[in-house]
């Protein structure tokens, strides 16, 4: 049954981007051009993706407790969005109480929770999102919606919409499924451009909760200063270096030494024995471009479930942990 939910999530994704978000409590709304979004685990990923499509958007992603260290000044002239898909999530809750506490303009969006009650006790600004019973990186369409409502981006809101047609949620199945069979007994390592980060970091946390593998992530140029050195292969560290297979993220618009570099590792890493591909990003619509490839990643990831025969839906360590520490 679980195994359904998730194909049916990932099947219907498309269908999130005809979801058109409410903000309530309006009268207290006010834009201004500075955000950080509060928020962690798979209701904090849409951000990063939104900065994708527009860089220039002065966006601060926070995943930690109360609001991140700046300037009281800059801290003044921020909107802090606070995001949790249950809202239960107490590291946002705090987040929200410290931006209440200070009087910072706030708003919020959840599905439910102690999150909307604040919001609604408070008259803070906030849009519900349907809850129809997924997982929280499951809901990207929903949170990305929500968030570019609150940063007043019609422009993507409308570039957005345009999905709910035009993406093809199974057009992505097979390439995901042939990937998944490559990645078997392997540990997926995800390479993008900085630009391109977040998309790589979403890859990771698909392979980590769905397919429930480790699986790294890093960005080019950096990691040709440091983490590359630790794949040079030797025969006394053969044995270590065996098990891991990389993906380079690359698309059309990266600067050329990017591309030039992504190119030159990963030939030098086959020289090695590593294995390495590369997944194009698709000439398209920037949101387009972006959500093509998350649907990669998430066909991916469920295959490797079921070849590992785990649940792709549920994350039962991250629902033991959190009974640990309360």
């Amino acid at each position: 049954m679980a195994l359904m939910g998730m194909y049916d999530a990932i099947k219907n994704f498309a269908e999130q981007f005809a979801y058109q978000p409410v903000i309530e409590n309006r009268r207290y709304f006010r834009s201004i051009r500075k955000y950080i979004v509060a928020g962690m685990g798979g209701s904090n990923l849409a951000a990063g993706l939104i900065k994708i499509w527009n860089p220039y958007l002065d966006v601060v992603l926070h995943r930690d407790y109360e609001l991140p260290v700046l300037a009281e000044k800059e801290l003044r002239n921020a909107f802090v969005i606070a995001i949790s898909y249950s809202g239960n999530t107490e590291e946002t809750i705090s987040s929200f109480n410290q931006a209440m506490e200070k009087k910072l303009p706030l708003a919020a969006v959840a599905t439910g929770g102690t999150l909307l009650e604040l919001a609604r006790r408070h008259k803070v600004p906030y849009i519900q999102l349907p809850d129809i019973h997924i997982q929280p990186r499951m809901a990207l369409g929903f949170s990305a919606k929500a968030l570019l409502a609150f940063m007043n981006q019609k422009n993507g809101l409308e570039e957005i919409d345009e999905l709910a047609d035009a993406l093809k949620p199974v057009a992505y199945e097979l390439a995901g499924k042939k990937l998944a069979q490559r990645l078997i007994h392997k540990i997926p390592v995800i390479y993008a451009s900085a630009a391109n980060e977040a998309l790589a970091y979403i890859w990771k946390i698909k392979l980590n909760e769905t397919g429930k593998i480790p699986a790294f992530y890093n960005v080019v140029p950096e990691l040709n200063h440091n983490e590359m050195t630790g794949f040079d292969v030797r025969s006394s560290t053969k044995s270590l270096s065996s098990n891991f297979y990389f993906i380079f993220l690359k698309e059309g618009d990266d600067h050329p030494k990017i591309l030039k570099r992504m190119k030159v590792l990963g030939r030098l890493y086959k020289r090695r024995g590593l294995p390495a591909e590369t997944v194009k990003l698709r000439d398209h619509t920037k949101f387009y471009k972006i959500f093509s490839t998350t649907l990669l990643a998430d066909w991916t990831a469920y295959y490797l479930a079921r070849e590992y025969g785990v649940d792709p839906e549920h994350v039962p360590m991250v629902e033991e942990f959190k009974r640990l520490i309360t």
